[in-house]
């Protein structure tokens, strides 16, 4: 049996310290080897402990958890796991080098923070083998030229993208630079509500297309991206006046809500061989199945590489399903995805 995963739990609240610690206990494959209230508690403890995981407040006095990622040196090559209420401090967190990020329960809800707890359990197993050079290396990015895709985009073609862990990253590096009039592009990313509207706005800066939070009954039109919305099952549909979606509560499918199963299943049914569908990085089997149903109706599918994905869970199993027709690292997902829809 393997060693449990030493784990250093830092937040400025102690209730919250004590709460992680008692429930994070009661896994036998993680053990926690301290606690610290501030960054430069914490620092002092990661050189003495030595643990495995971090798991870090980014809402801290003094020094806030995303400068202390970004400036401490005992931090380098550990994979780190935020803790924030804020969508707007999640996103500089995970640039600044963190693997994932938990979106904090609400204290006075015991089931709230019992799933909690169950679900950070899963991102330390996972972080502890995550890549964390994976997506990091700026130097392999090109800008996609766009005279290498003059043409005319197909009539009625549509992309679909899922990720999870390390995906906000990695789907910025597959759209930033599709053209203007590319077709349009569904997205999945698993992110809690209240997140997802924020990481739509962050893909609209930073890409030529624009990008929107789902809203039931969007039409799809080229240049657009959509992002599912947390909580809301994102899927594709078609009528007389063409491509829109539907964005709607629902059960959690392959324990996720969005799925990535939902809305490829969709794509597949709606779309079949006018889309292209990509998985990314991310822990679990969310996707597998859905891109499996999308090559079945004659799709061109594609997984991300096991070398650039920061956890290669869910392209892993695709690709194990024959789901994937092609597999490529990351820089060369964007540049594969146009080829086929121009």
């Amino acid at each position: 049996m393997a060693e449990p995963i030493k784990v250093l739990i830092v937040d400025d609240s102690m209730v919250f310290r004590s709460f992680l610690l008692r429930e994070l206990s009661d896994f036998d494959d993680i053990n926690i080897i301290g606690t610290a209230a501030s960054a430069a508690d914490a620092e002092e403890k990661i050189k003495s402990l030595k643990p495995q995981v971090v798991t870090l407040d980014v809402e801290m006095p003094g020094m806030n958890g995303i400068d202390f990622l970004k400036s401490s040196a005992a931090l380098k090559g550990l994979p780190v796991i935020v803790i924030t209420s804020t969508p707007t401090s999640t996103f500089e967190a995970l640039s600044a080098g963190a693997i994932d990020f938990a979106k904090k329960p609400l204290m006075e809800s015991q089931y709230d923070m019992k799933r909690f707890a169950s679900r950070l359990h899963v991102m330390i197993v996972n972080a502890r083998s995550a890549n964390l050079g994976a997506g990091r290396n700026t130097a392999i990015r090109r800008p996609i030229a766009h005279n290498n895709f003059h043409t005319t985009p197909k009539k009625n073609a549509i992309i679909a993208l899922g990720a999870s862990t390390g995906g906000t990253d990695a789907l910025v590096e597959v759209v930033k630079h599709f053209p203007a009039d590319t077709p349009p592009v569904l997205i999945v990313q698993h992110m809690p509500a209240g997140f997802t509207k924020m990481y739509a706005a962050r893909l609209d800066k930073e890409c030529e297309m624009s990008c929107k939070e789902a809203e039931d009954g969007d039409r799809l039109i080229p240049g657009q991206i959509i992002v599912a919305a947390g909580e809301f099952h994102l899927r594709l549909e078609k009528d007389a006046m063409g491509y829109y979606i539907t964005s709607r509560r629902g059960e959690k499918v392959s324990g996720h809500c969005p799925s990535v199963d939902v809305l490829f299943e969709s794509v597949a049914k709606t779309a079949g061989s006018n889309a292209v569908g990509a998985i990314l990085t991310g822990m679990g089997a969310d996707g597998a199945e859905g891109l499996l149903q999308m090559r079945n109706a004659g799709a061109y599918t594609i997984g991300q590489n096991e070398e650039t994905c920061v956890v290669y869970g869910m392209p892993c199993v695709a690709y194990k399903k024959g789901a994937v027709a092609k597999q490529l690292p990351l820089n060369e997902i964007g540049r594969e995805i146009l080829s086929k829809v121009r």
